[in-house]
């Protein structure tokens, strides 16, 4: 079962050269005013990944209890939360793959809140899967094989120095993989005298964060062999080809994982299962916490909206070279 989708549109038609100063005409307004709140709060979901997963997430939920109308949300009760979290349980879910659901369906009902569509939220109070929900899964490199990981790029080349820059930028700031493929030139920035990333995050929310001095050489020295610092619209990071067709060309987010990150990684024999752009992410994180990086500050840094998410990429605690097992002497 899909998501229902209203049968009028949330926008009045596109306007025209002629009519872009048009306004709603009466039917047009009456007819948003009769949205219900569920789509408007769908509508409002512009991530075309997060409304992807949302709309698999409610589908189910939607499947489960029988709803075909957006107001029939109205009607759950917590009861029904429960057996569908049972149900979802039935179905050997991983515990993380259970929270996100059940989050995607409190989402829904905190704009319903909001809205004065419901009373509460009925997923409030649900308990939800503990396994795994105060460790995160991605694993962190240690400080070696970061350093390692980081220099395995070969110098000489325009692919080597390409790749030496994209893997500062992962591990000296954190950032998700798709938020550096959106990196244009002109988002590489002085910002009152020090250079800064403009990050296109989650939610469109953006924020800035200041360019590691290293990672600015490295990305300098890229761009100087490359040819397109100057071209500010441009993306920072390109595909290197010799079609031509190609050499303005985004590196997409699949081939930081497999051409880059994964690459270097098997090379130096890093073969830990789940090693990929996202434990850069944990690693930089669990280091800049390691060096008295306050945690809120990490948390802005990362572009999370909750600490308790920020607190899954510290793993402070499972480094290996700390153990108890290392003090011992006979």
């Amino acid at each position: 079962m899909a998501l229902p989708v209203p049968k009028q549109n949330l926008t009045p038609a596109s306007p025209t050269a002629q009519d872009s100063n048009k306004i709603l005409t009466r039917p047009e307004f009456q007819r948003l005013a009769e949205v219900p709140p569920e789509i408007e709060w769908f509508a409002n979901i512009k991530n075309e990944n997060t409304r992807k997963a949302y709309r698999a997430d409610l589908s189910a939920f939607m499947k489960f209890t029988g709803i075909e109308a957006p107001e029939e949300f109205r009607v759950i009760t917590r009861s029904h939360v429960i057996a569908w979290r049972k149900n979802l349980e039935r179905q050997n879910l991983s515990p993380a793959s259970i929270r996100r659901k059940l989050s995607a369906v409190s989402d829904l009902f905190e704009y319903l809140c909001e809205s004065n569509a419901v009373t509460h939220n009925p997923v409030k109070g649900v308990a939800r899967p503990k396994d795994g929900a105060n460790e995160g899964k991605t694993p962190a490199l240690s400080d070696a094989q970061a350093k390692a990981l980081g220099d395995a790029p070969p110098e000489g080349t325009l692919k080597g120095k390409r790749d030496r820059a994209i893997l500062s930028v992962l591990l000296y700031h954190a950032l998700r993989r798709a938020e550096l493929c959106s990196l244009r030139v002109k988002d590489f920035s002085l910002r009152r005298g020090v250079k800064n990333f403009t990050v296109h995050g989650k939610g469109e929310k953006i924020r800035y964060v200041p360019v590691h001095l290293k990672a600015v050489r490295l990305i300098d020295e890229y761009l100087l062999a490359a040819g397109h610092a100057e071209e500010t619209d441009s993306p920072l990071f390109r595909v290197i080809s010799n079609r031509a067709t190609q050499k303005t060309l985004g590196i997409s987010p699949g081939s930081i994982y497999r051409d880059v990150v994964a690459r270097y990684a098997r090379e130096l024999g890093i073969l830990s299962e789940g090693v990929g752009p996202h434990s850069l992410r944990a690693t930089a994180a669990t280091n800049a916490l390691e060096h008295g990086s306050d945690i809120a500050r990490v948390q802005e840094w990362l572009g999370h909206s909750s600490i308790s998410t920020t607190r899954l990429y510290d793993k402070r605690h499972m480094r290996a070279e700390d153990s108890p097992t290392f003090k011992v002497e006979y």
